[in-house]
C-alpha cells in the first residue's frame, strides 16, 4: 500500500508534465507530510549526504570534456577518417557514420551529443552523395545510442551512484557488492562494439538492397592523413581506458583528467576553439551538469524514502515468491523499462528504477554488472523511440524531417537493437567476460 501510494504521487505528477526533478522532490516531501512518521532532519541530512559521493564528480567533467570536442573539429576529424577506412563498401557513408558514432562514443559519453556531432556533418553529405535523408537519419539516431554504452558513459555511472552503499544479499543469503564505475565501463566494451558491429551490418544489408552509392577507396597515403589528423582525438579513449586500467587514476579523476585534454586540444592543438569562446562551453556544460545533478539530488531523496520504507525489500520478497524466476523477471524488467523509456529520459529512469530492481535482481542471482550493462541498453533504445526519443528529436532537427518520419526511418536499426537487447540479457557472459578476465568482478 505504501508503494502504491508514493508511486500514484509521482505518476500524477509526471502526468501534468512537470519536470522528473522535481516531480521527484515533490513527492518525497507529500510522502513525508501525509504518509510517514520520518523526520526532516533525517531527509536535509540525507540530500547532503547523498551526492557528497566522489564518484559523481565524474559527471560534470564528462559533460565538459564532450562539449569541448563537439564545439571543436574533432568529431569532423574522426569523421573523414571513418569515410577514409570503410567509405568504399555497401552503404560507405552510412557505416562511417556508425563507425564515427562508435569512435565519438567512446570520448564524449552523452548519446544526445554523439547524434549532433557526427549527424550534422553527415546526414547533409549522404543526402548530397545521393542517400535518401530517411537512411542516413535512421542510421545515425540509433548508433548515437552507443554513447551511453561505449564508455565513458554518464548513465553507467548514475547506474554506480544510484546502487552505491545498498546492502543486498544474493540468493544465498550472501552479502553482494554494487558495480563499481571502472567494472562497469570495461563491461561496456564488448557489448559496444558488438552492436556497433550489429548496426553497421543493418546498414550494409539495406544499402546493398536499395542500391545505394558507394564511396571510392581511399589511398592508404588519404587513410593515413585521416588518421593523423584524427589521432589527437583517439588518443583521449587511450588515456582514459588506459589510466583507469593500467592503475594510474581512478574513472573520477579520469574525467578530469579528459576535460583537460579535451580543451587542450580543441583550443592549443586543433585551434578550433578560442579562448574567447571557451566561457560560452564552460556556461553550457555548467547548465547541463547542474540539471543532472538537480536530478540526483531528488533520486537520492526519493530513493532513501523506499529504503526506509522497506519497499525495495518487500517487492523483492513478492517477485521472488511469484516464481517467475530469474528469465522471466528479466523479461518483465526489459518490457517495463522499454516502456518507461519512451516517455523518460534515461538519467532519471536509472536513478529511480535502479534502487527498487537492483535488490530483485541481486536476490535472483543476477550479477550486479550485468544487469547494469542490460539497463543501460534499454536506456539507449529508449533514446531512439517515441514520443521522448531525445535522439529522435536531434536527427529531426538535423535532417529537417518530421518525428513521425525520423522514427519509421529507425526501425530498421531499432529492431537490430532489440535483438542485441535479448542476447545481452540472457548471454551474461558478453558483459562479464571481459570485468572477469581482467580480475575486477
Amino acid at each position: 500500500m505504501t508503494a502504491l501510494i508514493i508511486f500514484l504521487i509521482l505518476a500524477a505528477l509526471l502526468v501534468t508534465g512537470m519536470p522528473v526533478s522535481i516531480a521527484l522532490g515533490l513527492t518525497v516531501f507529500s510522502f513525508l507530510f501525509g504518509f510517514t512518521q520520518i523526520p526532516m532532519d533525517s531527509i536535509a541530512l540525507k540530500l547532503f549526504t547523498g551526492i557528497e559521493k566522489f564518484e559523481i564528480m565524474a559527471i560534470p567533467f564528462f559533460i565538459l570534456a564532450g562539449n569541448f570536442l563537439t564545439h571543436g573539429g574533432v568529431a569532423r576529424r574522426m569523421i573523414r577518417f571513418a569515410t577514409a577506412m570503410i567509405g568504399h563498401w555497401y552503404g560507405g557513408m552510412g557505416l562511417a557514420a556508425v563507425f564515427a558514432c562508435a569512435l565519438f562514443a567512446a570520448i564524449s559519453g552523452s548519446s544526445p551529443a554523439t547524434v549532433m556531432a557526427v549527424g550534422s556533418i553527415l546526414i547533409p553529405a549522404m543526402v548530397k552523395q545521393g542517400y535518401p535523408p530517411q537512411f542516413g537519419v535512421g542510421s545515425i539516431a540509433t548508433a548515437g545510442g552507443l554513447g551511453i554504452l561505449i564508455p565513458p558513459s554518464i548513465v553507467m555511472v548514475m547506474y554506480s551512484v544510484a546502487t552505491s552503499g545498498m546492502v543486498v544479499t544474493g540468493p544465498d543469503g550472501e552479502t553482494v557488492l554494487s558495480a563499481s564505475i571502472g567494472t562497469l565501463f570495461m563491461a561496456g566494451v564488448i557489448p559496444g562494439l558488438m552492436l556497433a558491429t550489429m548496426l553497421g551490418g543493418t546498414t550494409t544489408y539495406r544499402a546493398w538492397k536499395n542500391g545505394y552509392p558507394r564511396m571510392p577507396r581511399a589511398s592508404w597515403g588519404e587513410r593515413w592523413q585521416a588518421f593523423r589528423s584524427s589521432v589527437w582525438g583517439l588518443m583521449l579513449i587511450v588515456i582514459i581506458m588506459g589510466g583507469i586500467y593500467g592503475g594510474i587514476f581512478t574513472p573520477t579523476e579520469a574525467a578530469a583528467v579528459s576535460a583537460v585534454y579535451a580543451f587542450v586540444i580543441a583550443v592549443w592543438v586543433y585551434k578550433d576553439i578560442k579562448l574567447r569562446d571557451v566561457p560560452r562551453v564552460l556556461l553550457s556544460s555548467a547548465a547541463m551538469a547542474a540539471m543532472l545533478l538537480y536530478i540526483i539530488t531528488n533520486a537520492v531523496m526519493f530513493a532513501f524514502i523506499l529504503t526506509s520504507e522497506q519497499i525495495p525489500q518487500a517487492m523483492s520478497s513478492w517477485i521472488v515468491d511469484l516464481g517467475l524466476g530469474k528469465i522471466g523477471f528479466l523479461l518483465i524488467v526489459n518490457v517495463l523499462l522499454l516502456l518507461i523509456g519512451m516517455v523518460m529520459e534515461p538519467s532519471a529512469i536509472v536513478l529511480i528504477m535502479a534502487p527498487i530492481l537492483y535488490p530483485v535482481a541481486v536476490k535472483l542471482g543476477v550479477d550486479p554488472v550485468h544487469f547494469g550493462i542490460m539497463m543501460v541498453v534499454n536506456m539507449e533504445i529508449g533514446l531512439c523511440t517515441p514520443p521522448v526519443g531525445l535522439n529522435l528529436y536531434v536527427g529531426s532537427a538535423i535532417s529537417r524531417l518530421g518525428l513521425t518520419q525520423v522514427s519509421k526511418a529507425a526501425i530498421p536499426w531499432l529492431l537490430t537493437a532489440l535483438i542485441f537487447l535479448m542476447l545481452v540479457t540472457y548471454i551474461p557472459e558478453i558483459s562479464l567476460f571481459l570485468p572477469q578476465m581482467l580480475g575486477m568482478n
